[in-house]
């Protein structure tokens, strides 16, 4: 019973904290009010994206997922947030209808986990970018732990196994909880998180947890 009782309170964290599942009518009210009704609409599609998904298997959830988002426009956090490094939560960035690579990330990583692909699968994955000669994050999906990982990047539509995009250079795999040193099959070495990381996260969970907008 008492174990019960944990998970049962463990799950409505989850939904309540993480903002996960479907979003509240309540919510998007207040994002009509703050951002308007194209902004509503967006709130409203993305509601129906995830009925539409429930009883899809993996693969159908991933690709959904990452052409939703990848219809929004990009903009870097200096001229959305007026901030050199910002993480908005899901909601921020599906209000804005802007965002960066992490805000992509983000974003498809809370939707996907909301459809209930665990957790464990899904990482936050620092990349060089030979494209863009710079450093890029991406989703990636892992099928086991020692699996080629899927990649979703909000600059291709597609989604790829790694091996298939050699532009991209795998740094780091994140998930919030713990950080590998990234290859291009198995989720690589753990190693530690540095704090400026650890920080981002707890503040980005601390925003969602409150519905921030």
């Amino acid at each position: 019973m008492r174990q019960a009782l944990i998970i049962f309170f463990l799950i409505v964290y989850l939904v309540q904290g993480f903002n996960e599942g479907l979003i509240s009518e309540s919510i998007i009210k207040k994002v009509q009010n703050k951002y308007g009704g194209f902004a509503k609409n967006r709130f409203v599609a993305y509601n129906k994206m995830i009925l539409s998904l429930k009883d899809s298997n993996d693969t159908k959830k991933l690709e959904t997922v990452n052409e939703f988002y990848n219809n929004v426009p990009y903009k870097s956090d200096i001229k959305n947030w007026k901030h050199k490094d910002y993480w908005a939560t899901p909601l921020e960035f599906l209000a804005k209808d802007k965002g960066d690579c992490e805000d992509y990330v983000i974003a498809k990583l809370f939707a996907l986990k909301s459809l209930g692909i665990d957790s464990n699968k899904l990482f936050m994955t620092y990349v060089k970018s030979s494209r863009f000669q710079a450093p890029h994050m991406v989703l990636t999906y892992f099928k086991t732990s020692s699996s080629e990982p899927l990649i979703l990047d909000n600059t291709n539509f597609k989604v790829l196994p790694a091996s298939r995009r050699t532009d991209l250079t795998p740094i780091y795999n994140f998930n919030g909880d713990s950080l590998f040193q990234a290859r291009q099959k198995g989720k690589g070495k753990k190693v530690n998180i540095h704090q400026k990381t650890h920080n981002k996260w707890d503040n980005l969970i601390h925003r969602i947890q409150r519905n921030a907008l």
